[in-house]
């Protein structure tokens, strides 16, 4: 049962990193590595600060705003320079780097020994795993209403359209170049405050937590899509989350079944291929069958 309780607390943590993934991946349809460089960015400036003496959430607050200027940058390099997204997010990705080492000061940064969110928020005195779970729940379902909502305004959805068909709504007035910015924006803001929620649960900060995190964003984004369907925005945006869960949970019972850690990386990254393929497996067969018919 801990065991269930510690791998739900960890999917709906990085549930957060999975909306953001998804909000540029899908939402934008733009391909953007940023994330990778604005996860650790928020778990750095969390912790820098609780070793000062900030408070839990001036420290996710401060965090999700760098996040936020971290999308912000990518967006100029994109709209401003016309360099291409992904290029774009590489090099906002690599810049994050030397700047979460001059955050921190140094490579890992323990937090064993300050109050965090998960500490001061322990009002039904529950053990650590279960307070995670309680907290990053409510603060999940805080986010997804919060996206449904921005997203059904006229601004959400005008980032929706720039996604969808960019000539569309450009011709309608809308500048997409702001748009692109806002979209990434948030998205990096999500991911930002990931990292710091993140942080205060394992107890540390470390400058190289954000590598390969974007494969783990976009297996839960495409086994949320697979599992729980995409009927609706807001049917998506719960389906993200849940194949966040789901990610930790396979995740859990590989290694339980002998999986060596080292190996992780390449069974996502395989995971992925295979969900990805799935549509084009699917059309295939439904294909076959009919010929055969």
């Amino acid at each position: 049962m801990d065991l269930v309780i510690a791998t739900a607390a960890q999917g709906v943590l990085w549930g957060l990193y999975a909306l953001g993934v998804y909000l540029t991946y899908r939402v934008l349809d733009i391909a953007d590595l940023t994330v990778e460089g604005s996860f650790p960015l928020g778990a750095a400036i969390a912790a820098s600060m609780l070793v000062s003496g900030y408070t839990p959430i001036a420290a996710i607050l401060v965090a999700c705003a760098a996040g936020c200027v971290s999308g912000v940058i990518t967006g100029f390099f994109c709209t401003k320079l016309k360099i291409p997204a992904l290029l774009a997010g590489i090099l906002t990705m690599i810049g994050l780097y030397s700047v979460n080492l001059r955050v921190m000061g140094k490579a890992n940064l323990p937090l064993l020994q300050q109050e965090t969110l998960f500490t001061e928020w322990n009002i039904w005195s529950l053990d650590a795993a279960a307070n995670v779970l309680l907290i990053g729940t409510v603060v999940v379902i805080l986010a997804v209403l919060l996206t449904y909502w921005f997203f059904g305004t006229e601004l959400g959805m005008a980032i929706r359209a720039t996604g969808a068909n960019p000539h569309m709504i450009r011709a309608n007035g809308v500048n997409t170049d702001v748009m692109i910015v806002l979209g990434l924006l948030l998205s990096n803001g999500l991911v930002a405050i990931c990292g710091a929620l993140v942080a205060q649960s394992n107890g540390f900060s470390d400058v190289g937590m954000g590598t390969g995190t974007i494969v783990i964003g976009l297996a839960s984004v495409i086994i949320g899509e697979v599992l729980f369907g995409t009927r609706s925005f807001k049917n998506w945006l719960i389906s993200v989350v849940l194949g966040s869960i789901v990610y930790r949970a396979v995740i859990a019972i590989v290694l339980q079944l002998g999986m060596p850690p080292n190996d992780l990386k390449l069974f996502t990254a395989i995971l992925v291929a295979i969900a990805l393929s799935l549509p084009l497996i699917q059309s295939k067969y439904n294909t076959m069958k009919k010929g055969v018919q």
